[in-house]
């Protein structure tokens, strides 16, 4: 599993920017605003969801104030009914709890089970997300992320919410 450090490691090699702050473990967008973290704005929120026979998973980061409509996800998608995925999935696929929620997870889903949905929102600059651990937020440019997410063999889209 990648940990903490196995995440900052890889940004490092790749030699891509990264700007790091470290917080009180947050387990939710309120407590992430409440924490001071700067760049509020590009926080992302991650879902992770599956749809309604478990046969498809999505991590899906959208900007932090939006609400994500499952209904509507579906058909932009092309998928089944979805829901959130639950504690043990998210665990068992992508090697995260609660709260720790993060596109670094997919790098632990080793047999490609989840795909990986940007908000537009985000494809033009940084983002902010967790490096597989809740206690620190790590803003790297959102193209970065994606071609990480490439070299891992994740399947990954951006759509507009």
């Amino acid at each position: 599993m990648k940990s903490r450090d196995d995440v900052l490691s890889l940004l490092r090699e790749k030699g891509i920017a990264y700007e790091s702050v470290h917080h009180a473990a947050v387990f939710s967008i309120p407590e992430m605003e409440e924490s001071g973290v700067p760049h509020g704005e590009r926080i992302a929120k991650n879902l992770f969801l599956r749809d309604d026979k478990k046969r498809c998973y999505y991590l899906v980061s959208v900007r932090n104030d939006r609400h994500v409509d499952l209904k509507a996800l579906r058909h932009i998608i092309g998928s089944r009914p979805l829901s959130f995925a639950s504690e043990d999935d998210l665990h068992s696929i992508l090697g995260l709890g609660r709260g720790e929620v993060t596109p670094f997870g997919l790098l632990n889903d080793t047999e490609h089970r989840a795909a990986y949905i940007l908000d537009s929102f985000f494809s033009d600059g940084i983002i902010g997300i967790h490096p597989n651990d809740n206690t620190e937020t790590v803003f790297i440019p959102a193209s970065e992320l994606l071609s990480i997410m490439k070299e891992n063999g994740t399947e990954s889209s951006v759509i507009d919410f």
